[in-house]
């Protein structure tokens, strides 16, 4: 969005100023605005995101247009939000020209300070407060990308205590309405890439007692010279669809199995080295939750003597269930050093992870597999539904069960390493092999061109259902070639449906949602709540897609009551969209609505006009996905979700039933038929669509 600012008369005038503050929660933005504009000279306006709305929490774009506003009244501006990323500062930045200047301050003060700030405050102007502030500073700081000169800043000051503060405060306090301050970056430290685990493992402490006090969550200590292996490389940003396919995974001969250590990191470190070759850009990480762990000690030193590429296979400490939210590390496919039964139970990381997964982790297992041998691995897709597929990103488990030396537990090999090194090189052939499939797989799947819009008007544009049937089909050869001797169960067995994972052209959506700036051809409008896109198959003269931005909201099923603000703002701007479609043509009738079941991730109404004109109108899917009670009425998911706490979905069998016109419900054998008479058709609409707003017309005049 450009914002022109018109330039001063007097040319002898000063250039104002947009000071970006750069900071999470806790770190002083507001107390910074506040000092400086009760003693500066120059007058200023602050932006503040959280009262923007008549004292309410309100969107980016108001803050743009108030800043717009002030400098155009001759006022300086801060920038009072979180702007730690590039995507949130690249509009403000913006707002600069010839006679305005964009500043960044950047408030880098220890994460223990912002926490405790945090935490303790009260009254706060974004209701950001107590235990759960903490969760939040964590997840912000994760993503946090420092700025640079060449965003387009002019100036930016680094401030890493109390002390540097002060003196970015008395630096723009000092400044009259004429002064002005030298350009470039000053006070910037090296980054000191040790002391962020010690901030993740004081996160995880605070974290834990999320119904802990202010003074609880104050007190809590980190060691901050503590040893780790973690950071090696920028971990891929959260969110992003842009993040590298990554297989976090265990050692598979756990302590459990007392497998020597020695032998066990020389196989990862050559199993490693063969299959990075054959993995493209995906990264392979190995993962302990000790410090101290001797096989992250042993295989980094030998992978560094090997020189395999570090961005590539590292290895890294934290809880393999929690690697995107604890550690900031996206790894979309896990591995589970698991046990010949594939069942929960046990300790160490087979545990772990069928905790965190909850129980659609262990049905979606048994689909796939009973019994697992030594030596063999079963790739697992996990439902969205998932709690680590929602929290971590995580979107597929596979199981791998490595060789035994413990004469406690089954299948021992009463120490015969000669079988044993077999056992365990065939355990990580199968694992990466297992993994390997995945990226397969999803890489040969038609991506949709950003150069166009997204449609999700059914599971058949383009042959979508054939793509999923192949996709289908090469995860099933997948999963039965990893299994070897293993058993694999009917994975059509009785008439239970079976959870839906995404594939790669079904993430588009997501993607535009998340990074609408990169689409910037194909997005109609966004805001810090949702984006606005044609519908690439449009169903209808007019028909748009209202896209939510928030995370975790796959799609109707997953709305809660707390969504109910997003889903009215969702409604409200469909609304909006109808009355500029309809001072084009007063004619068109519209509803706005949703898929019960989705194609597509992300949830998303569909505002189409009820004439039904499209050649992308190809079959009995396409039509009975929006003229059936497979589509949900906006109206209706709105009462649902304020008096219900979730909105009610239909069943996909919908999609089956007969051609019956959207006007007079009369049946009819084919397409081509059924649109013919549509066209013609000026019976009234059915009387449930007539009540409660579910039509939208233009009054007559």
């Amino acid at each position: 969005m450009e914002v022109k600012i018109e330039e001063s008369v007097e040319a002898e005038k000063a250039k104002q100023i947009v000071v970006l503050l750069i900071g999470p929660p806790g770190s002083g933005k507001s107390t910074f605005c506040d000092t400086v504009m009760r003693s500066s000279h120059r007058p200023w306006s602050r932006i503040c995101q959280d009262i923007i709305n008549n004292g309410k929490a309100g969107t980016k774009a108001q803050c743009l247009k108030l800043a717009t506003d002030s400098l155009r009244e001759g006022k300086s501006v801060f920038i009072d939000r979180c702007n730690l990323d590039r995507e949130q500062r690249s509009e403000f930045i913006k707002l600069g020209g010839p006679q305005v200047e964009v500043h960044a301050v950047v408030l880098e003060l220890p994460a223990q300070v912002c926490i405790s700030r945090s935490v303790k405050r009260t009254g706060h102007e974004g209701n950001l407060q107590g235990g759960r502030s903490a969760a939040v500073v964590n997840k912000m700081l994760h993503s946090k990308e420092l700025p640079k000169v060449n965003e387009g800043f002019s100036r930016i000051m680094f401030c890493y205590s109390d002390a540097d503060v002060e003196n970015a405060v008395n630096t723009y306090n000092k400044l009259g309405p004429m002064d002005t301050l030298p350009s470039g970056s000053f006070g910037e430290k090296k980054s000191d890439t040790k002391s962020q685990p010690g901030i993740m493992k004081f996160f995880k402490k605070v974290n834990a007692l999320p119904g802990s006090s202010s003074n609880e969550a104050a007190n809590t200590t980190h060691n901050s010279n503590e040893k780790t292996e973690n950071f090696r490389i920028s971990p891929a940003k959260l969110g992003s669809a842009d993040v590298v396919p990554t297989l976090a995974f265990p050692s598979i001969s756990t302590a459990d199995f007392q497998f020597d250590l020695e032998k066990a990191s020389d196989i990862i470190v050559e199993k490693a080295e063969e299959f990075l070759p054959k993995l493209g850009t995906a990264r392979l990480v190995l993962v302990d939750l000790s410090q101290g762990s001797k096989i992250l000690s042993l295989v980094k030193a030998k992978a560094a003597q090997k020189n395999i590429d570090s961005a590539k296979f590292f290895t890294f400490v934290g809880d393999i269930t929690k690697l995107r939210s604890e550690g900031g590390l996206h790894c979309n496919v896990i591995a589970n050093a698991t046990n010949w039964r594939l069942k929960p139970g046990g300790g160490g990381v087979n545990a772990a992870i069928f905790k965190a997964a909850g129980p659609d982790l262990e049905t979606a297992t048994r689909v796939r597999a009973n019994t697992l041998v030594p030596g063999k691995a079963v790739v697992v897709p996990l439902p969205s539904t998932c709690p680590l597929h929602n929290a971590e990103g995580v979107t597929h488990v596979i199981h791998v069960l490595g060789p035994n030396m413990n004469p406690n537990r089954p299948d021992n090999l009463n120490n015969d390493y000669t079988k044993g090194c077999k056992t365990l090189r065939e355990a990580y052939t199968s694992l990466f092999e297992g993994f390997l499939s995945v990226v397969q797989d999803q890489s040969k799947l038609p991506k949709r061109s950003n150069q166009t819009a997204v449609s999700d008007s059914g599971e058949d544009i383009k042959e979508d259902s054939e793509r999923n049937k192949k996709y289908k089909a090469s995860q099933d050869k997948a999963v039965t070639n990893n299994l070897g001797s293993g058993s694999l169960e009917d994975t059509r067995d009785s008439g239970k449906k079976m959870s839906k994972g995404w594939s790669t052209w079904a993430l588009a959506l997501h993607s535009i949602a998340m990074h609408p700036e990169r689409h910037e051809n194909v997005v109609l409008e966004f805001s810090d709540n949702i984006v606005v896109i044609n519908d690439q198959y449009p169903k209808a003269r007019k028909h748009v897609l209202v896209l939510a931005r928030q995370e975790s909201l796959d799609g109707l099923e997953d709305v809660r009551k707390e969504n109910l603000q997003l889903l009215q703002e969702m409604h409200n701007v469909g609304l909006k969209w109808v009355d500029r479609f309809q001072n084009e043509d007063a004619s068109l009738i519209f509803r706005l609505g949703y898929h019960s079941v989705p194609s597509m991730r992300q949830l998303h109404l569909h505002v189409i006009s009820q004439d039904f004109e499209s050649d992308s109108l190809k079959n009995k899917k396409h039509w009975n996905s929006f003229t059936s009670s497979f589509f949900r009425d906006s109206v209706d998911v709105l009462e649902e979700v304020k008096s219900q706490g979730k909105a009610n979905v239909a069943s996909e069998d919908l999609l089956k039933g007969e051609l019956l016109c959207n006007r007079c419900r009369s049946a009819h054998p084919n397409i081509p038929k059924l649109k013919s008479h549509v066209r013609s058709c000026r019976s009234q609409f059915p009387d449930h669509l007539l009540q409660n707003n579910r039509l939208v017309a233009r009054p007559e005049t």
